[in-house]
C-alpha cells in the first residue's frame, strides 16, 4: 500500500485503489487522482515511479498536461502482473515505454543529451507518428523512412531498439520487434554534419569575415567568425572559451569544455565531443585577433566571445539569424552552414603555408 500522508505541491504520491496504482498531486489549487490501471506489483511500481517523476519534473519546469493526457497510458490493453509478461501482440505502447526508459537513463545522461536527442524522439511519438504500439512496428518504419532523412531515421530507430532491449530484459515485453531494423537503412555519404564535408575557398573565407566586419548589425560577432575559421575548432567549443583556457604570452589555447543545449537553456559542460581536452598552437595572426578583443584587467572566468548580453552564445540562433543573413547576402558564394568554418579550416591547412603554420 502507497503512503496515506498529505503529499506537498508538486510532490506524487502512489496510491492504490480498487487494487490498482493511483498517482495522486495538487496542480493549480485541485487535487489530482490519475489511475495508472495496472496491479499493485514490484515491477508495476517501478513504472508508476517513473511517471510520478515525469510528472514531477513539468509541474518544476512549467511543462505540466493539465489535460493529464500526456500522463495516461496508451493502451489500456496492457496490464503488468506478476505472472503476466505482455507481448508484441498486446498492443504496448511505444510511448509508455519510451518514457518510462528515459526515466531508467536519466542519471547516465548528459542535459544536453535528454533536452535535444530523447526529447526530439519523444516528440516524434506523440505528435508525429501515426501509430504507437508495438504490433505496428513495421508501419512506424516505413512512416520513419518516408518522411526523415536516412541518418534521422537509423538514429530513431536504433533508439527504439535499444529501448524495446531494455524493456524485454525489463520483462516488460517479450520481443524486440525493432531489433535490426535500423542495420537496413543505408545512409548516404556526407549525410552526418560532422562528414558533410563542402568548405569554403580562402577568397570565399576572407569575404565571409569582412562582410560580418562591415555589417551593421552583426559587427559584433566579427571575431568569433574569424576566430572559427582560423582554427577550425567546433562552433560549441568557442563560445565555451573563457581567457583562462588562453596562455598570457599567447602562445596556446587550450580547448576543455563545451557549451550544449540542456533542458535549463545553455549550459557549459566539460569535455569535448571526441575527447577530453586539446592544446592549439597560437599563431601570429590568431594572437592578433585575440589582443584586439581582450579586456582591460580581464579576469580568468570571463567569456571571451560572450553574447551582447554577457551570456553564452547561443549558436542556433546566431547560425540561422546573423549567419544566414551575412553569407546570404554575398554574391557569388553559395549559402553553407556555419559547420563549414571546421572543414574550411582542415581543408585549406593541407594547401596553403599561411595556415598550416598554425599546426606546427
Amino acid at each position: 500500500m502507497g503512503s496515506q500522508r498529505k503529499a506537498s505541491k508538486g510532490t506524487v504520491q502512489i496510491k492504490t485503489s480498487n487494487d490498482r496504482l493511483q498517482l495522486v498531486f495538487s496542480f493549480g489549487g485541485k487535487r489530482h487522482y490519475l489511475s495508472t490501471g495496472f496491479p499493485d506489483t514490484k515491477a508495476n511500481r517501478k513504472l508508476a515511479e517513473m511517471k510520478a517523476r515525469q510528472i514531477e519534473l513539468d509541474i518544476l519546469c512549467d511543462n505540466f498536461d493539465v489535460s493529464l493526457g500526456k500522463y495516461k497510458s496508451q493502451s489500456e490493453q496492457v496490464l503488468f502482473t506478476a505472472s503476466f509478461t505482455p507481448s508484441v501482440e498486446s498492443y504496448a505502447s511505444l510511448a509508455d515505454l519510451w518514457d518510462s526508459y528515459t526515466e531508467y537513463k536519466r542519471s547516465s545522461l548528459s542535459p544536453s543529451t535528454l533536452a535535444k536527442d530523447y526529447h526530439k524522439i519523444y516528440r516524434c511519438i506523440n505528435v508525429h507518428l501515426p501509430v504507437k504500439t508495438l504490433d505496428k512496428a513495421i508501419a512506424i518504419r516505413d512512416w520513419l523512412i518516408a518522411n526523415k532523412s536516412p541518418l534521422s531515421a537509423k538514429k530513431i530507430l536504433t533508439q527504439f531498439s535499444a529501448c524495446c532491449n531494455w524493456a524485454v530484459k525489463s520483462q516488460l515485453i517479450e520481443d524486440n520487434p525493432f531489433e535490426d531494423m535500423a542495420s537496413d537503412i543505408k545512409v548516404p555519404k556526407g549525410d552526418a554534419e560532422e562528414t558533410d564535408i563542402n568548405a569554403f575557398s580562402l577568397e570565399e573565407r576572407d569575404r565571409i569575415i569582412e562582410a560580418f566586419k562591415k555589417n551593421r548589425y552583426y559587427k559584433y560577432y566579427a571575431p568569433l567568425i574569424e576566430f572559427l575559421f582560423i582554427t577550425g575548432c567546433r562552433p560549441s567549443e568557442a563560445v565555451a572559451l573563457q581567457w583562462k583556457h588562453i596562455a598570457s604570452d599567447f602562445t596556446i589555447i587550450r580547448f576543455e569544455q563545451a557549451v550544449v543545449v540542456s533542458q535549463s537553456g545553455l549550459t557549459c559542460k566539460p569535455g569535448l565531443k571526441t575527447q577530453k581536452k586539446r592544446i592549439f598552437p597560437i599563431n601570429n595572426r590568431l594572437a592578433g585577433l585575440l589582443k584586439s578583443i581582450q579586456p582591460i584587467d580581464v579576469l580568468g572566468e570571463a567569456k571571451v566571445f560572450p553574447s551582447p548580453e554577457g551570456k553564452w552564445i547561443d549558436m542556433h540562433n546566431l547560425s540561422g539569424r546573423a549567419w544566414k543573413t551575412v553569407v546570404e547576402s554575398l554574391d557569388g558564394v553559395e549559402y553553407k552552414k556555419l559547420y563549414q568554418t571546421r572543414h574550411t579550416f582542415i581543408g585549406l591547412t593541407h594547401c596553403t603555408k599561411e595556415l598550416y603554420c598554425v599546426l606546427t
